[in-house]
């Protein structure tokens, strides 16, 4: 249903502030022309020994912040922290229950678009303060275990920590993707006789690939079929080898991000640290593929670095070029902005994110696109304005031939 942006909320709201009922609820994105206080919110009900409470984690650019407010007819603070978090201009919500999920997308007019769904059985809530953080997928899930991040006792191994922490902020930002898309009806309701198809471009060992799959799989319950591309022939054997030993069904074929043939176009595009332009040519394929979601994180800059060391810098700017390292992340920074641009001339809604946190590693930028098929105003001339000021020609503006 859709209707005006306080009516649209009272669903959200009534169902946040159900304590027997609310499971999860997050809240992410921005809405046109805004910037929220927290680049995503998470909230739960916990019972701590002063009675239960709505725990809200908060996530900025670097790190988390978590607090507790009391809930129950005789306190209010739940409901101020709720009320607080709904006037943030946030642009999706998703909300899970114990017998229901409802996902609230906010229009470009200021109109709330909401859909829920009931579930087949209704799900148990854990409010146990003190448990682990929530995981998207537990660490004794089969999958890390047969790629070697957990040993036995279903423990991460200690060499393995942060491959595991990148998994999970990558299951972090392709559910609330998904979940954006599916809300605003840019991702269609799969079937199993018509699953989504997503392709990993450069999979490698297939990390991201299996979480992808068990994920949207087994825990949002999305008939899914994954496909990984990487060019290395022994890659798709292990691979292989592991999708059958978990039954998984993950196909892998050989070729490189440009060629690799396909039996069906995929709906949801996943590039994740693809060196240099094999990201533009990642970012290609998937405007040539009309895909509705892309997840990609860049790995190098070679490209537009060693463009800027050939032009002349324009004035003011030269202090930005004088020294090796400024230039290079200068290079870092006009690389995937320019790769925003480009990706929402072509119809998509773009973000640059944070991936994982920079102590796990340096290459911790993420493109989420959405397709919608709108093109916003101005973009063309100020990207035009940007390379002509600098004299680039950037890879990927190449490869769509604009």
């Amino acid at each position: 249903m859709t209707g005006a942006l306080p009516a649209g909320f009272e669903t959200v709201r009534a169902a946040l502030l159900d304590d027997a009922a609310l499971v999860r609820a997050v809240a992410g994105g921005r809405r046109r022309g805004t910037q929220p206080r927290w680049r995503r919110v998470e909230l739960r009900y916990v019972d701590l020994k002063a009675g239960r409470h709505l725990q809200v984690t908060s996530y900025d650019a670097t790190q988390a912040h978590t607090a507790n407010h009391a809930a129950g007819p005789d306190s209010h603070e739940a409901a101020a922290a709720v009320d607080a978090l709904l006037a943030e201009p946030f642009a999706t919500w998703h909300v899970d229950t114990t017998e229901h999920t409802h996902q609230l997308r906010v229009t470009k007019r200021g109109e709330a678009l909401v859909h829920t769904t009931s579930r087949a059985a209704p799900v148990a809530v854990a409010r146990d303060h003190d448990r682990e953080k929530h995981r998207l997928l537990p660490p004794d899930d089969p999958i890390f275990a047969a790629l070697g991040l957990t040993g036995g006792d279903g423990r991460v191994k200690p060499s393995r920590m942060a491959k595991y922490r990148q998994v999970e902020e990558f299951l972090r930002l392709l559910d609330a993707t998904v979940a954006e898309a599916r809300a605003g009806g840019h991702l269609r309701r799969p079937t199993p006789e018509d699953p989504l198809r997503v392709v990993d471009l450069g999979c490698g060992n297939a990390y991201l690939t299996f979480a992808a799959q068990r994920f949207l799989g087994e825990v949002r319950g999305l008939p899914v079929a994954v496909t990984g591309v990487d060019v290395k022939q022994q890659s798709r054997e292990h691979n292989t080898a592991v999708a059958a030993g978990l039954g998984l069904d993950a196909t892998f074929v050989v070729g490189t991000i440009g060629d690799a043939v396909l039996e069906h176009d995929p709906e949801i595009v996943l590039a994740l640290h693809a060196c240099d332009t094999a990201t533009d040519e990642a970012l290609a394929r998937a405007v040539g593929w009309q895909a509705s979601v892309v997840l990609a994180a860049p790995c190098c800059h070679h490209d537009v670095a060693a463009q800027l060391r050939r032009v002349e810098t324009p004035a003011p700017y030269g202090e930005l070029t004088r020294h090796g390292i400024l230039r290079e992340r200068l290079a870092d920074t006009l690389t995937d902005g320019l790769r925003a641009s480009l990706m929402r001339q072509q119809g998509y809604r773009v973000d640059v994110v944070q991936f994982v946190e920079s102590q796990h590693t340096p290459r911790n930028t993420m493109l989420r696109a959405v397709r919608t098929g709108a093109v916003p105003d101005g973009v063309r001339e100020e990207y035009d304005g940007l390379v002509g000021a600098w004299g680039l020609e950037p890879r990927l503006a190449t490869l769509l031939g604009s």
